[in-house]
């Protein structure tokens, strides 16, 4: 069962902070005509490393707290840029080249975007 985004972005958001992941953004989609998700979380790992335990710290954060698991996964293969999709949610775990290459903010510049704080 996919649960609400309010139950999820602060565990996604917990999982990212945990390994350090950096430049967090959510962008809010949901009065965007044909959006593809109510909302995207953004960050950046500084290597395939990071950006791999990015996302196995989200993955495992978000399934021991709700039971959920992405409905699918893309480009963990080569983790330039790893896609989670949960539905509601899409999260972005990108490297920086990647991320300014494809400038998600710039392409959904509609969104209302929130900067996530780091104490780190």
């Amino acid at each position: 069962m996919v649960k609400q985004s309010n139950q999820l972005i602060p565990l996604i958001i917990e999982g990212i902070e945990n390994i350090k992941g950096e430049d967090i953004q959510i962008l809010d989609l949901r009065e965007i005509e044909n959006n593809v998700a109510e909302y995207f979380i953004l960050c950046t790992g500084n290597s395939n490393t990071q950006v791999d335990a990015i996302v196995n710290s989200v993955q495992k954060l978000v399934s021991k707290n709700t039971k959920d698991k992405p409905w699918h996964i893309e480009g963990d293969t080569n983790s330039q840029w790893v896609l989670m999709d949960y539905v509601n949610i899409v999260v972005h775990v990108f490297q920086r080249q990647a991320r300014e290459f494809y400038d998600l903010e710039g392409l959904w510049g509609d969104a209302k975007i929130t900067q996530v704080e780091t104490n780190y």
